[in-house]
């Protein structure tokens, strides 16, 4: 709970196709409530809102997913008190393990074009309406900046050399679950220690390939401001999801390439260390950015 007095939760949209080439969506039968709804429970400590909804997947169905972009908010009274609740869509992957039973006694595939009449709640209804206006196909590109590093003044050696702080370490670590619901396959870096440092946790955690490369370097950056862009740019041909972390310089020239070139949106124009843009593409173009806030520490 915030000190706002609202109440924070958060879900996720579970879809897949059928044999039929047709959307269907997964909704859960809660025993408290007795209705059919899509997966979401409230924040536990000091979890980020994506960690909760990933978290909330699985107790509530078992299911593996990966997500793809933000469904943004709804919020509701409950009592006194205002509830926000943060969704996304995520993809079906497998079934590891099997729904709570003390939160849910059954798990059903539904189509998407169904939806509205089976689901009991008109917010939910809203959900799907907004999840069914975007193409769910899209592959997942983030854009993070590094973890806090030791600051310049502090640093004797070369910047390319310098460290993560404390703060940026512990971030680092909190990286693993603010990331892992993007079901991340490779991993491209520049080649700074504090970036190196800032992958690590998550590379090692999920067994991910990493590539280090100057192409991603605030130096190369100053002599060459459309190489970094190059690169990325080539990333979007990928068929799976990945990151690259590079600097501040860096990845918002990238972010304006984007910005320009498909006209897409974006609400948040700087990141701050372990901030991240997540970019959705599909065949070359980009079709949306959400913002991912660094994991609090």
């Amino acid at each position: 709970m915030s000190e706002d007095n609202s109440i924070l939760a958060a879900g996720a949209l579970i879809w897949r196709r059928n044999e039929n080439d047709e959307i269907e969506i997964a909704f859960v039968h809660r025993i408290k409530y007795d209705d059919w709804s899509i997966p979401k429970g409230k924040l536990e400590g000091d979890e980020s809102l994506i960690a909760c909804a990933y978290r909330e997947v699985m107790e509530e169905t078992g299911f593996s997913v990966r997500f793809g972009q933000s469904l943004g908010s709804i919020s509701y009274q409950v009592g006194e008190k205002l509830k926000s609740v943060t969704y996304w869509a995520a993809k079906y992957l497998a079934s590891p393990g099997t729904p709570n039973p003390s939160e849910v006694d059954e798990v059903r595939w539904v189509l998407a074009s169904n939806a509205d009449a089976f689901l009991t709640r008109t917010l939910d209804k809203e959900l799907v309406k907004r999840f069914l206006s975007m193409d769910p196909d899209s592959k997942t590109l983030i854009l993070l900046r590094h973890a806090k590093a030791i600051e310049r003044v502090e640093w004797a050696g070369e910047d390319t050399d310098r460290p993560l702080s404390s703060i940026g370490e512990r971030q680092a670590k909190r990286l693993i679950s603010n990331l892992a619901p993007y079901g991340i396959e490779e991993i491209h870096s520049s080649s700074a220690v504090r970036c190196y440092e800032s992958i690590t946790p998550i590379a090692r955690a999920q067994n991910i390939d990493f590539f280090f490369t100057d192409s991603l370097s605030e130096d190369v950056y100053k002599k060459d401001k459309e190489r970094a862009a190059k690169y990325v740019n080539k990333l979007l041909v990928n068929d799976c999801s990945a990151l690259v972390c590079s600097h501040n310089p860096v990845l918002p020239a990238i972010l304006s390439n984007f910005v320009e070139k498909f006209g897409i949106e974006v609400t948040e124009v700087k990141l701050e260390p372990g901030d991240a843009w997540v970019v959705h593409h599909i065949e070359r173009e980009v079709v949306g950015v959400d913002f991912l806030p660094a994991p609090k520490v």
